[in-house]
């Protein structure tokens, strides 16, 4: 099935690894050329080389958000006009209710809700004025359940999906579409880390999915090449799980 991506102009947050990296590579494999940008120039060069395909790398910290408003520029420099974006702007350290100060309080509202924000109104000028623009936001399944241990990703997340519904009414006439993934248990680094490594999420991390086994990057990546793509253009302010199940809410 073609996508209708070949040529687009996608920008990747936190692609050096993990779910970025699945999103990176699915859109390269459907002809798109790919940004990818982290924190880490090491691992972005890395990733980047092992994706066939047209590829630049950015060194960005979605935590300094002064710089962000500067990052579509420069993409479009040496890509072209940026016509996906992808917000995945990673995740706040676990802990209960009480047991973060309000230092950190404010580092998840930065990362989670006014990051994005920043990226998306910097790139919507140029897709409202072509008449054609994907923006997707890796979101959490904590949008739907609240994830225990999770308190600053059960509190922040909400509050860019409402955002995010907010543009995806006032752009849809444009020709752009606005989703959000609400993520479940994926093999990653984070996930292992919130399990307290990588031996433990595998043994206990799939236990009440009921697919039976953690999802995979690659799988990601695909929903959301297909979000990105011609055939799902009537698809827009929406959240869709992709978890194997895991979400028992109706």
């Amino acid at each position: 099935m073609d996508l209708g991506l070949s040529g687009r102009v996608a920008l990747v947050m936190g692609a050096s690894k993990g779910i970025g990296y699945g999103i990176a590579r699915a859109l390269s494999r459907e002809g798109a050329k790919v940004a990818l940008a982290s924190r880490s120039r090491g691992r972005l060069e890395a990733a980047a080389a092992a994706i066939e395909g047209e590829t630049a790398v950015f060194e960005y910290d979605t935590g300094e958000l002064s710089r962000l408003p500067g990052l579509p520029t420069e993409v479009a420099r040496t890509l072209g006009p940026i016509d996906i974006l992808i917000t995945n702007t990673g995740g706040p350290p676990v802990g209960g209710a009480l047991d973060h100060d309000i230092d950190e309080w404010r580092r998840a509202h930065d990362s989670l809700v006014l990051a994005p924000r920043l990226l998306i109104e910097a790139v919507l000028p140029g897709m409202r004025e072509r008449g054609w623009g994907r923006i997707v936001n890796v979101g959490s399944s904590a949008t739907e359940e609240p994830i225990p241990g999770l308190t600053l990703s059960n509190s922040h997340r909400p509050g860019l999906i409402g955002f995010l519904k907010t543009v995806a009414r006032e752009v849809a006439a444009d020709g752009i579409t606005v989703n959000d993934v609400a993520t479940g248990r994926f093999a990653t680094d984070r996930l292992a880390a919130n399990w307290g490594g990588e031996e433990a999420m595998r043994e206990h991390g799939a236990k009440d999915v009921p697919a039976g086994r953690l999802g995979e990057p690659e799988e990601y990546g695909d929903l959301v090449a297909f979000l990105c793509s011609d055939r799902a253009a009537y698809i827009t302010g929406t959240s869709i799980p992709i978890d194997g199940g895991l979400l028992r809410s109706v």
